[in-house]
């Protein structure tokens, strides 16, 4: 009678312990989830600064480039689909669909402002205002701050998939619907993050 009482609280014990071990690792895996959350709500807010930043770039620039209308109409567009990819997002910041199409949606806006930068350089008046001028720099604070923000969210992605992948923490994860997050993508071109090449 002791043995089986003796094996009857390790048994208890065991079942405590994996209980135990579980209520930890999905608790962990919740903060972990809710930090993506939070990590994405400031990506969240630079975008929204970079996307209301674009109309009052656009504005400016049509005064001076009266035969540039594509161009304008480009950026808005992609404006435009920036922000529904955003949103989208926005519902779900651990859906990888949702941040892979915010990635590319974003590099196509940045690819138009580009353009646009660059052919209003063709335009001395356009680029000696003080409005335009203004508005470009708001527009590379905000990527430095998108840069920050992004950096913020991808080590919160990697936390997460840490725990979710590792054992014996995947075998809860898969249970519970735990599945591993995107990072997001920077949304700079090849050539922005090549290092600048300096001649003497």
């Amino acid at each position: 009678m002791p043995v089986s009482f003796m094996g009857l609280i390790i048994v208890c014990a065991l079942i405590a312990g994996v209980l135990l071990w579980a209520v930890r690792a999905y608790n962990r895996m919740v903060e972990l989830r809710n930090r993506i959350a939070n990590a994405f709500g400031q990506i969240d807010v630079q975008l929204k600064r970079r996307h209301d930043l674009i109309p009052n770039l656009v504005e400016v620039a049509r005064k001076y480039m009266e035969h540039e209308n594509a161009t304008l109409t480009a950026v808005i567009q992609a404006r435009g689909q920036a922000q529904g990819a955003t949103a989208a997002a926005r519902a779900n910041p651990g859906n990888a669909a949702a941040i892979g199409a915010l990635a590319v949606a974003e590099q196509a806006l940045m690819g138009q402002v580009g353009r646009l930068l660059a052919v209003s350089e063709s335009y001395p008046a356009l680029k000696a205002d003080q409005n335009m001028r203004e508005l470009s720099e708001e527009i590379t604070s905000t990527e430095n701050r998108i840069g920050f923000a992004r950096q913020a969210y991808n080590d919160a992605v990697l936390d997460l998939n840490n725990a979710v992948q590792a054992f014996p923490d995947v075998l809860l994860a898969r249970l519970t619907g735990f599945a591993p997050a995107a990072p997001l993508e920077s949304t700079a071109s090849e050539a922005e993050r090549a290092a600048p090449r300096v001649a003497f």
